[in-house]
């Protein structure tokens, strides 16, 4: 039996500055700071000897309950031992902002609330009597430094701990006696009923100094995630509660420094048990963006969307167009292997950094450009340096589109003339036709149109099969679930026969269990080894693009599946086996939520639309 918990089992906090990720059992496994793409000061999550957090009765590993409290990243866990009940809180604590200088790191002035850099945990003795007892291991540098820890004040409360090359130190402050080992710091105590205790890690400034301040920056935490959710556009309906949590953890993924949004929180968490499919997440995807906007304006968070959109704009003008970025821009993504850490439960190996940068992968140019469209659709302008950036991005898209890619799936095998790739350049230049009809350039519009139109009818000759379905590459008969993006993108109106029979096909031969697939493994040359689990972002697709060509009990049916497959906390990793519903890869996934929110608000208003 595996010692590591389902990846579907962790819980997930953020600051929006970093995030982690705790066990069931009361141990923060995953910890990056300062960022959450710099290394794991806490990593068992990817290797049981590189560091964990631990707060929890005595003897016991199986909580009696866990939830988030409701509308908030703020995590509360019940124990019930032989002998009394204990709640837990946790937090990554937010407090107002409040001016008082210029914060170096962040690229505009920050709204609202900014992390205080603490991860704060607090205890309440319910009934009865427990013993506490608190376990802090960090091993710096993805679990290659221990630390040293030092009394950092009077008492026995406090410790700090600092390890060579390190930039990070670490503050401990707790209501319980600290007692320290060299790299490990811990605590026990009795609680009877009504008593409270603290512990909280500091990273920052700011350390808690007692159990009442301790408490007040969760409850600040709370009003935090709960104000921002009052803003969101949510409908009344049995999935708002998805819906709501899909939200939230977007506003986790948030580096809100720049405005980016990773792909996920962590790395190498596999996407085939034990094998090699194992990726750094951590950074902020082109193919990603298009869906990010339309989400957050779909939700009505036009302020995450014009800081993401700014971000984006930004990060692109400022060089060729890569497919994926850094949290900060940062271009070279360097991808190393750890080869010191062991892996989730025997998955290597790690990787840190994504060697996919610097892939050709032509959809980024219609992504790009489908971006900067929405916004125009929501913000009603389109200012000179966007437009620049239009020019340049159909041009790179009608410089490539007849070239080979490695295709939004980032292949490591042969570059391949995918279907979804030449139909995502159409998208480039397609937008940018109509951006240009709208800025009243008549002649350039109607060139761009022009070419798009040769690229559609090469996709149409070219890219679909005998039966009249979309198959992955010209001249295969393989399917790919990237092709169900011709119909989302409006490459295709859905009443056109040829998408009927492409969403029909993908249902009914490229599924596991009714679960979506991203293709064959076995007919895809992918430069892996190894089987994956569903996709179940392609699942979310199928949804969607069911209900777009009027199946709406089919639609509603795998939306209804899809939606009982999250995890307890209700989050999804990238892929689910759809035999035993265990959640693979990296954890949470924006791209799934972002999946979600779209099939799911899509499937509500069919429902609500006269027949």
């Amino acid at each position: 039996m595996s010692d590591f918990p389902p990846i579907a089992d962790y819980a997930f906090l953020s600051d929006c500055e970093t995030s982690a990720l705790i066990a069931p059992d009361g141990s923060v496994e995953w910890l990056c700071l300062p960022r959450p793409d710099a290394p794991s000061v806490f990593g068992a999550l990817l290797d049981r000897r590189a560091g964990y957090f631990r707060l929890a009765p005595a003897g016991l590993t199986v909580p009696s309950q866990r939830r988030y409290l409701p509308g908030t990243l703020v995590l509360e866990t019940t124990w019930c031992t032989p002998t009394g009940t204990l709640v837990v809180r946790d937090a990554m604590a937010m407090a107002p902002y409040r001016g008082g200088g210029r914060m170096e790191h962040y690229r505009r002035p920050p709204s609202g609330f900014v992390a205080l850099g603490c991860l704060v945990r607090t205890v309440v003795c319910l009934e009865g009597t427990v013993e506490l007892t608190t376990n802090c291991l960090p091993l710096f540098d993805y679990g290659r430094t221990p630390g040293s820890w030092r009394y950092s004040a009077d008492g026995y409360g406090s410790a700090r701990a600092a390890a060579a090359g390190s930039t990070v130190a670490l503050t401990l402050t707790t209501s319980l006696s600290l007692g320290l080992g060299g790299a490990r710091a811990g605590g026990r105590v009795d609680m009877d009923a009504g008593d409270t205790a603290f512990v909280a890690l500091s990273w920052g400034d700011w350390t808690p100094a007692d159990y009442d301040v301790a408490a007040g920056q969760v409850s600040d935490t709370e009003r935090f995630f709960l104000r921002w959710l009052r803003h969101t556009r949510l409908p009344d309906h049995r999935w708002r509660p998805h819906l709501e949590r899909s939200a939230l953890t977007l506003k986790g993924l948030t580096y809100a420094p720049t405005g980016s949004i990773m792909a996920a929180a962590t790395t190498s968490l596999p996407e085939t048990p034990g094998g090699e499919r194992n990726w750094d997440y951590r950074f902020t995807w082109i193919r990603d963006s298009t869906f990010i906007l339309r989400a957050l304006f779909e939700l009505g968070h036009e302020w995450e969307a014009f800081e993401y959109f700014a971000f984006l704009v930004d990060t692109v003008a400022s060089g060729p167009l890569q497919i994926m970025y850094g949290l900060d821009a940062e271009r070279e993504l360097t991808e190393h292997t750890l080869d010191h850490l062991g892996g989730y439960d025997g998955a290597r190996p790690v990787r840190i950094g994504n060697g996919a940068w610097d892939q050709q992968q032509h959809d980024m140019w219609g992504m790009t450009v489908d971006s900067i469209a929405t916004h125009v659709k929501h913000a009603s302008q389109l200012g000179p340096p966007a437009w620049t950036l239009v020019t340049n991005l159909v041009a790179g898209a009608l410089a490539v589109w007849r070239e080979p890619d490695r295709g939004i799936w980032e292949i490591r095998g042969e570059p391949q003339h995918f279907t979804a790739s030449k139909a995502m350049c159409w998208v480039a230049v397609d937008r940018g036709a109509t951006l240009a009809a709208g800025r009243g350039d008549a002649d350039l519009a109607r060139r761009w149109r022009e070419q798009a139109d040769e690229i559609h009818a090469d996709v149409c000759a070219h890219g679909v099969d005998a039966r009249g379905v979309f198959v992955q590459s010209y001249g295969s008969t393989s399917l790919d679930a990237a092709v169900l993006l011709l119909p989302i993108m409006g490459f295709l109106p859905p009443d056109d026969a040829r998408v009927r029979a492409t969403v029909n096909a993908i249902a009914d031969e490229l599924t596991a269990d009714g679960l979506v697939l991203r293709y064959r493994t076995a007919e895809t040359d992918d430069g892996l080894s190894g089987a994956e689990g569903a996709f179940v972002t392609c699942s979310f697709w199928l949804v969607t693009t069911l209900s777009m060509i009027g199946e709406d009990e089919r639609a509603s049916a795998l939306c209804e599946r899809l939606l009982s497959l999250a995890s307890p906390l209700g989050l999804y990793a990238e892929e689910i086996d759809a035999a035993t519903g265990r959640h693979q890869g990296n954890f949470p996934q924006a791209f799934t939520h972002l999946a979600l929110i779209d099939a799911v608000t899509r499937v509500i208003k069919a429902e609500s639309t006269p027949t």
